[in-house]
């Protein structure tokens, strides 16, 4: 099994990272961080409390109104991204073993995160010389010149979910940093250790005080934090519950947010497609995180005439699944992240079964693990689109196959839902693919795997978010768009 409590990647667990600097709480209250994979203590870190919120906050503001950062060019600020892409790669094995110890996702997959990630800081770097920050454009009500100035939304709660920290927080403060915001990043109290990582990463690069500060903090804390006044933008990933909250808060004083929120995608799978070639490929990406994916295609749509056939090749693939040591790397899907996320699993299991799904395979904790927060990859046959296993997202590996009378009524389900997050539709004809995911009411719809991209854009339709994560879409929520017309072009001033 994994390692015990161990902080050696982190060197102020017990400090928080702000205005520059590793300052102690304003409590003595700790946070117990668990391993996933073994129940035993990996980290302990300091618990924000309001006047915790009220520092960061007034850091942040300081730096932003007063400071240097929103007025340096976007190419200068494009050179501290540089600096912390090239840290992020140096501290990719910590990040890795964090990610791992903390939400169970094989180290096979999060060893190559750190150096993953990385490119996306270079990315904003680069769009820092082709993005229009200035458009030049031709009043039609009077001046010579008219410029679109796009400027930075000003202080940024970013919250990041635990079960993909590291990235998640790369989508979020890499734009705002670009844009010339000043960031608070309120991290998960089950895996803060990427957080303080990343807070090590900004110190070394020499962001200006201010620019970057992190908190960890449960609900009560982090409702502050949205509520709070000096906070121009609130950038989430997390339930669909938590974001209505979110919204409603931020809404009530006109506050800027993005909320990347829940789903429960389907993989429509056309009568052209070989049944067995689409159970490899969805089971493939279907334990990945333990199924503790946003995006995780947990829907399966097929033909009636093919339906068993297609429970019966996903019951054969999650059998193959190895479950065990995240770290050991003969294991195909590690543990649930915590006991709670465990135990609403094995609750919606059971509900499964009680509403008349027909369980295929999995559904138990494996008889081998006695330790960690294991769960066996289910799958259910005979689903009711209406039952509450097609209707609630699972946030685990758990896949429910439901039965379409044509393809018209196997997108109609696809769409009956109240998330829009992913799809993919598993056809070799292009042409079908294609007019199908222009009928699918998702943010992403990929063909004959579950596919997302962040270079380009990620988010949701419905009840799974607001704005996009990522690519170009992922910058402009961290900008305002500002018109000034003049009587002539300004000197020094260069527009697109």
């Amino acid at each position: 099994m994994a390692a015990q409590a161990d902080t050696s990647s982190i060197r102020h667990p017990d400090r928080f990272f702000i205005n520059g600097e590793w300052v102690k709480p304003s409590s003595d209250g700790m946070i117990d961080v668990i391993n996933s994979g073994t129940e035993e203590l990996f980290a302990r870190v300091a618990e924000a409390q309001a006047p915790d919120v009220e520092r960061a906050v007034a850091a942040a503001r300081e730096a932003f109104d007063k400071g240097p950062w929103p007025q340096l060019s976007p190419a200068e600020r494009a050179e501290y991204l540089r600096a912390i892409a090239k840290g992020v790669r140096e501290r990719s094995a910590d990040i890795a073993r964090a990610w791992t110890s903390e939400s169970g996702v094989i180290y096979s997959s999060s060893a190559h995160a750190g150096q993953g990630v990385s490119s996306y800081w270079d990315y904003y770097a680069d769009l820092a010389a082709t993005f229009p920050f200035i458009e030049r454009h031709t009043p039609k009500a009077g001046g010579d010149v008219g410029l679109l100035v796009r400027e930075p939304v000003g202080v940024v709660a970013a919250i990041i979910p635990w079960n993909g920290p590291f990235g998640l927080l790369t989508y979020k403060v890499a734009p705002a940093l670009l844009a010339g915001c000043t960031v608070i990043v309120k991290a998960s109290p089950e895996a803060p250790s990427s957080a303080y990582i990343f807070a090590e990463i900004c110190e070394k690069a020499g962001l200006p005080p201010g620019v970057f500060n992190i908190l960890t903090a449960d609900r009560e804390v982090s409702e502050l934090l949205v509520r709070h006044p000096g906070v121009d933008k609130v950038s989430f990933t997390g339930s669909t519950a938590a974001g209505r909250k979110i919204a409603s808060a931020c809404g009530e004083r006109i506050a800027r947010c993005t909320l990347e929120l829940g789903g429960k995608s389907a993989a429509v799978i056309f009568d052209d497609y070989d049944v067995g070639i689409a159970a490899q490929s969805i089971t493939s990406r279907a334990v990945a995180l333990t199924g503790q994916a946003c995006s995780s295609l947990t829907r399966v749509i097929v033909g009636r005439g093919r339906h068993d056939a297609m429970v019966e090749a996903l019951a054969a693939e999650f059998a193959k699944v190895k479950v065990g040591d995240p770290f050991d790397t003969a294991t195909g899907m590690g543990p649930l992240a915590m006991s709670r996320q465990r135990d609403r699993v094995e609750g919606l299991i059971a509900k499964g079964k009680a509403e008349g799904a027909t369980l295929a395979t999995g559904g138990a904790r494996p008889a081998h693990l006695n330790r960690g927060y294991f769960i066996e990859p289910t799958v259910f046959g005979n689903v009711d689109n209406n039952s509450t296993i097609a209707r609630e997202e699972i946030f685990g590996p758990v896949l429910s196959v439901i039965a379409a009378d044509s393809e018209a009524h196997a997108i109609e389900i696809a769409n009956d839902t109240i998330y829009g997050l992913n799809n993919s539709v598993f056809t070799n004809d292009l042409d079908r693919a294609y007019a199908a995911a222009r009928r699918l009411r998702s943010g992403t719809v990929g063909q004959n795997v579950m596919r997302t991209d962040f270079s380009i854009a990620f988010g949701g339709f419905k009840q799974s978010g607001m704005g996009r994560e990522g690519g170009v879409e992922g910058l402009l929520p961290y900008l305002e768009a500002k018109t000034v017309i003049l009587d002539g072009m300004p000197t020094g001033v260069t527009a697109a």
